[in-house]
């Protein structure tokens, strides 16, 4: 495993599944590789270009997810057991991966966050699932990353996307709503 994504993620520890783990490390790898931005640079550009002067990193944003989802996953084992358990390799995953489209989907130009040319005609969640499957990541995590933003509103979501989505949006929507 690249040392450098693991520095980036510790969080991939979590995922017990060696292959998972492998092929989520992997994503990530392809994309560093192929996106303008460095790891330096996901530590300090906003995790939205959405919100204006919004000083919460990528990395900041992204760890907070990955957090949030495994609690709430834990804690959904917890007191439903078997009535609605969650896969927490497949909702870990899918939280590390949710974004990882954005590293083709911004550019940095003049020292600002932008688009990139190829995030003007491709949003995140699609060249997310195109990286992902590249590294063969099983289709339940794929799914997590198409669904967890608005274009997952057009489909039935797994329980692990459930998490992730709402997970991903109690993290974004405050900043973006406030007044």
């Amino acid at each position: 495993m690249n040392q450098e994504v693991l520095a980036l993620w510790p969080e991939l520890e979590w995922i017990e599944d060696e292959q998972l783990r492998l092929a989520t490390a992997k994503t990530w790898e392809l994309a560093l590789e192929r996106s303008p931005l460095t790891v330096e640079d996901l530590n300090t550009i906003p995790f939205t270009l959405l919100v204006p002067d919004l000083k919460v990193s990528f990395m900041a944003h992204k760890r907070c997810v990955v957090h949030v989802a495994r609690d709430c996953g834990n804690q959904m084992n917890k007191f439903f057991t078997t009535d609605l358990p969650v896969d927490m390799d497949v909702c870990i995953a899918g939280a590390i991966l949710a974004d990882v489209g954005k590293l083709l989907e911004y550019d940095i130009i003049d020292g600002q966050s932008c688009k990139s040319e190829m995030g003007k005609y491709v949003r995140h969640p699609f060249s997310g699932v195109g990286l992902a499957m590249e590294a063969g990541v099983p289709a339940q995590v794929c799914h997590i990353i198409s669904a967890h933003a608005g274009e997952g509103d057009m489909v039935k979501r797994s329980t692990e996307a459930y998490i992730v989505h709402h997970a991903d949006f109690m993290t974004f929507l405050p900043f973006k709503n406030k007044a």
